[in-house]
């Protein structure tokens, strides 16, 4: 069995933009946290021939949606309550921001089928697996969800998204 620390830095990339797409920008640090410390906790029971990318990305999307309900739930206290919502803060490192507000407004099952395919290099048959549903089913909600971000979110400024 690999220690534990190489399975962080071979997976860790794709684990955080799995919680990413599925928790957003400002909750998806916190829920990659909690993916490692729940996985730190069963890797010892692992099976020996277990697909261990699958079974972060699994543990990721339940993460990325408890810490996500987790922050929905939280009250915020102000003195004065705004007139408008301001807008969530834009940090530096988060440059490549409208593209995951592009992914962020994709439906539920595309997004989510995106994020564990692309982002997380899952096959369709095990997105299926997570999400419930059919292969066909999950090729089907990537490709509408790939198109929707093609028309969306072009690739380059010049609008060529080779």
């Amino acid at each position: 069995m690999r220690p534990f620390e190489r399975i962080v830095a071979e997976y860790g990339p794709a684990v955080l933009r799995v919680c990413r797409a599925v928790a957003g920008a400002a909750d998806a640090e916190d829920a990659w946290s909690e993916t490692f410390l729940a996985a730190l906790q069963a890797y010892p029971d692992l099976p020996a021939g277990a697909n261990v990318e699958a079974w972060l990305v699994t543990i990721a999307h339940r993460k990325a949606i408890d810490v996500h309900r987790a922050r929905a739930r939280r009250a915020v206290t102000v003195e004065h309550l705004p007139e408008r919502p301001a807008p969530p803060p834009v940090r530096p490192e988060d440059r490549d921001g409208d593209l995951w507000a592009a992914l962020a407004a994709l439906p539920g099952k595309q997004r989510r089928t995106v994020a564990y395919h692309y982002l997380g290099g899952l096959p369709y048959a095990e997105v299926a697996a997570i999400l419930g549903g059919t292969a066909e089913a999950a090729r089907r909600a990537a490709a509408d969800g790939i198109r929707t971000l093609r028309a969306t979110y072009p690739a380059t400024p010049g609008g060529d998204d080779r």
